[in-house]
């Protein structure tokens, strides 16, 4: 099938099918700075051999486990061989939105509200959305404003809600069931052409936060703990 080069990511390129779909191509670099990965960085930093087919892996398994519970997502098919997933077309909010689901006041929830919450508390499935702005450092934004600015309707804020901490759970117990514990997590969510919302981009082990016996795991461990 044809494909046309329609967008150069960080870490993905994205090409344009002849069947109205796209193909998201997973690459080997990875954010950070001086050689150091860093999945809060918004440059690339390296390029570690394998990340793209580990990152594209885990994504599979869990847009499979989404699907199969009835969520909605852009995940159609992928081949690992080319390190490729093909999805829906699918438009962002915004200019791009982050969505983070928290379990602990752990980085930068911590870092804000320290004063009224101890480090590593528990946190009961807890919804933010920042506005993807590397300028303004990701602000974040409340479902009032999001309204207001025309970004999403109440619905879609709702939906996006219900699903994260939907999908943020068969994360958590996938991670458990490997005796591990997931902090927090973050998604990006697109909709279709009639409004409706589903989980778009990746599920991949430098867009969450996990610990094991206390201790933080990198990325790169993570998926080598998670296909172990």
């Amino acid at each position: 099938m044809e494909k046309k080069l329609v967008y150069t990511g960080k870490t993905k390129n994205v090409y344009a099918l002849e069947n109205g779909n796209y193909l998201l191509k997973f690459k080997d670099d990875a954010t950070g700075k001086d050689g150091v990965f860093d999945p809060g960085m918004n440059e690339v930093g390296l390029t570690i051999e394998g990340v793209g087919d580990v990152n594209l892996r885990m994504s599979i398994y869990f847009f499979e486990k989404i699907n199969a519970a009835g969520i909605r997502t852009h995940y159609i098919s992928a081949d690992l061989d080319e390190t490729t997933m093909e999805v829906l077309p699918a438009k962002v909010f915004g200019h791009g939105l982050e969505v983070i689901c928290r379990y602990k006041a752990v980085g930068s929830f911590y870092r804000r509200y320290g004063e009224y919450i101890e480090e590593g508390a528990d946190l009961p499935a807890y919804v933010e959305m920042t506005f993807k702005n590397d300028e303004k450092g990701d602000p974040l934004v409340t479902k009032d404003g999001l309204i207001v600015l025309g970004v999403m309707t109440d619905e879609q804020y709702e939906d996006i809600k219900t699903m994260t901490q939907q999908i943020t759970a068969i994360v958590a117990d996938e991670m458990k069931a490997r005796g591990m514990d997931l902090y927090d997590i973050k998604f990006e969510y697109g909709y279709d052409k009639d409004g409706k919302v589903m989980l778009i981009d990746e599920i991949a082990s430098g867009n969450m936060r996990v610990y094991k016996d206390g201790e933080y795991i990198d990325p790169m461990t993570l998926s080598d703990l998670f296909f172990a």
